[in-house]
């Protein structure tokens, strides 16, 4: 779409509706098609934030928005007024979901449909919204969020693996925009006084409002770094499995961007930080430079790695389709498929299985992902301790960690669901198990 300078916010609006259909259509994150797209990256900070905002606020209601607009609309639009679904999409989001003036967002979604290849369906933009403005967001609370919201082969999956009522659990949790949660370098209860944080049960801060991020209390200090406290548990579980060596060496696989090597590290172990992106670990790189923290970093496929010296400790944060994430990243649920699953499954026993052979007698190794789907969880794991028979679980205790009894699996793993921890603001979904080969 030509921009038309002279409307206010219409750019804006434009870098929404493209990049929008690019993570529908490319089937590539969010985040990654926003890094690549020039004409975002050359709007004003502000107006970023907002086509963020925007965009995220869609894909989180995606299916709820599409249930409303078929009700509008008597027939479908055809395949080639995609541009033009995605300028409703939009526009319901914002009437509804972010609340703008109504008569704003009528006005630039109509000039934006002008400047599509299908401007004679202005005229049906213009009835569509200005009707649901008046009555839509009725119409919209009495719909069934959870259920449309939740992609069919995701809902069916965590039904049979959860249960009806825990499936519905977690998709109520994905339908809000989680808080910004820290894990402290060192003294959490200091720097929650002076950040007016709240201070976990799990040791995350939870901030009571957002902001930039670089513009918060102890930024430049290196004194935190963002982790969801989820997110922070598997290096705690590897730390206390080892509790009692001295001098352990870590390996920690698939690391990029360095939250859990940055805990580590805080530990005083000697770790080595190992991703296969060179890109990935250049961030790597500068959030261990900002946190004054160090760690041997390699280039290296975690699939074929094996480290020159002997280790004590593994870490495996495995490459996974993230469906835990869906709270932080609500594109995850219409840019994955059942296919993804069955793909990663195989590349994290593939992982498991190589790393397992580097595993010296009285070594742990914490597996986790932070996915919601059980063959890339407790699958994984089963089948490679059937094929290795000298491998042990050690036991995981979550209420050392802060958490509910109910996070421990009847094996003993531990699973972390985005409803769990609800009065605290909810957690991401992990895996996490923690393997021993006896010494």
């Amino acid at each position: 779409m030509p921009e038309t300078k002279n409307a206010p916010g219409l750019v804006a609006r434009n870098n929404a509706i493209t990049i929008l259909n690019q993570v529908l259509s490319s089937r590539h994150g969010l985040e990654e098609v926003m890094a690549a797209s020039k004409p975002y990256n050359e709007m004003e900070q502000r107006d970023r934030a907002f086509v963020r905002l925007l965009v995220a606020s869609t894909f989180r209601r995606l299916g709820q928005i599409d249930a409303l607009l078929r009700s509008y609309l008597k027939r479908p639009l055809p395949q080639k007024a995609r541009a033009v679904r995605d300028i409703l999409r939009i526009g319901v989001a914002q009437i509804i979901l972010l609340e703008t003036p109504a008569h704003a967002v009528v006005d630039t979604s109509v000039t934006l449909c002008e400047q599509t290849r299908n401007p004679g369906q202005k005229g049906l933009v213009n009835a569509v919204l200005r009707r649901i403005a008046k009555e839509g967001a009725e119409k919209f609370a009495e719909l069934d969020a959870a259920l449309l919201n939740t992609p069919k082969w995701l809902w069916e999956s965590w039904q049979s693996a959860y249960g009806d009522q825990t499936c519905r659990q977690i998709a109520e949790a994905h339908l809000h925009e989680p808080p910004l949660v820290l894990t402290v370098k060192s003294d959490a209860m200091t720097l929650a006084k002076t950040m007016e944080a709240e201070l976990l049960p799990t040791g995350s801060l939870k901030l009571q409002s957002g902001g930039m991020v670089g513009s918060l209390p102890g930024y430049d200090e290196g004194t935190w770094w963002v982790q969801d406290s989820a997110a922070a548990l598997p290096a705690k579980i590897l730390l206390a499995a080892l509790e009692g060596k001295e001098n352990h060496r870590i390996l920690d696989l698939c690391a990029a961007p360095g939250g859990k090597t940055a805990q580590l590290a805080a530990s005083g172990a000697t770790v080595t930080a190992v991703d296969r992106s060179k890109k990935r670990l250049a961030v790597l790189r500068e959030n261990l430079k900002r946190l004054n923290l160090t760690a041997t970093v390699v280039t290296a496929d975690a699939a074929t790695y094996s480290p020159p010296n002997t280790i004590d400790g593994v870490l495996i944060d495995a490459p996974c389709t993230a469906t835990g994430t869906m709270r932080r990243h609500p594109d995850i649920g219409r840019t994955k498929r059942p296919d993804d699953v069955l793909r990663l499954a195989e590349l994290q026993k593939k992982m498991l299985e190589q790393t397992m052979e580097n595993l010296m007698p009285g070594g742990v190794l914490v597996y986790s992902v932070c996915s919601l789907q059980p063959e890339e969880g407790p699958d994984v794991v089963q089948a490679i301790m059937a094929k290795h028979g000298d491998i042990k679980r050690l036991p995981i205790d979550p209420t050392e960690f802060g958490l509910p009894k109910s996070t421990l699996s009847d094996k003993g793993d531990l699973r972390t669901l985005p409803c769990h921890m609800a009065d605290y603001g909810g957690m991401d979904g992990f895996f996490i198990a923690c393997l021993h080969r006896p010494g």
